[in-house]
């Protein structure tokens, strides 16, 4: 747990949620690992309130799991519920890259090659945190531009699930997104052509289901 650094006094309760889960998907606090509000909060300077905020929230989301008097900690990586979150976080990115692409232009697409670069170049270097970063910048442009705030909060709690395992597999030699699926979804965009940025789409989100089905 050594990577959880003290956190501004602002939006405490975000802010240890945030903390946390990061540390938690980045395999800072392994699965199976006991954590204690004290020890946290101390880690990361807060009271003991947002931390058992952000408990309740990573309960609520998977990645601890409690048993009240006895003890919280964080939930194994489960290929079922990878998948299931992949097949959610999937459905999400179709509706809202259906929805975005008539409202995009031309820096948007900008924004999305750059974001694309820099996953390539990530994933060359094998540094699985900014090519997940950069994954994340990618498509959060299609997320935002969309408009559908309940889409992007279903993508924010279910995503880091399937981060956990795409981590897990990186280090151990396995393959990250292709980037060349992203130029093509790219270039469906910047065509809007909808159907087939739909299809790139599904078909990025298909690889994670697989994904899950390779940890069984």
């Amino acid at each position: 747990m050594g990577a959880i650094r003290p956190v501004p006094r602002t939006l405490l309760r975000d802010r240890a949620y945030e903390a946390i889960r990061d540390a938690i998907v980045a395999g800072d606090i392994a699965p199976g690992a006991v954590v204690r509000d004290a020890e946290l909060a101390e880690r990361l300077g807060l009271s003991r309130a947002p931390v058992r905020d952000a408990f309740s929230r990573l309960v609520d989301e998977g990645l601890l799991e409690s048993k009240p008097q006895s003890y919280t900690r964080v939930t194994p990586v489960v290929a079922a519920d990878v998948r299931d979150a992949a097949a959610v976080v999937g459905a999400m990115h179709e509706l809202v890259t259906r929805a975005a692409l008539p409202r995009l232009h031309s820096g948007h697409i900008g924004a999305m090659r750059e974001a694309n670069m820099c996953f390539a170049t990530a994933v060359r270097d094998g540094d699985v945190a900014a090519a997940l970063r950069a994954d994340d910048e990618l498509h959060d442009v299609l997320v935002r531009v969309s408009g559908n705030r309940a889409a992007a909060a279903t993508v924010a709690r279910y995503t880091p699930l399937i981060r956990r395992l795409e981590r897990r597999r990186f280090g151990e030699g396995g393959n990250c997104r292709s980037a060349g699926l992203h130029d093509e979804l790219i270039d469906a965009c910047a065509l809007g052509d909808v159907d087939e940025a739909v299809r790139v789409t599904a078909e990025i989100w298909r690889g994670l289901e697989d994904l899950a089905d390779l940890d069984t």
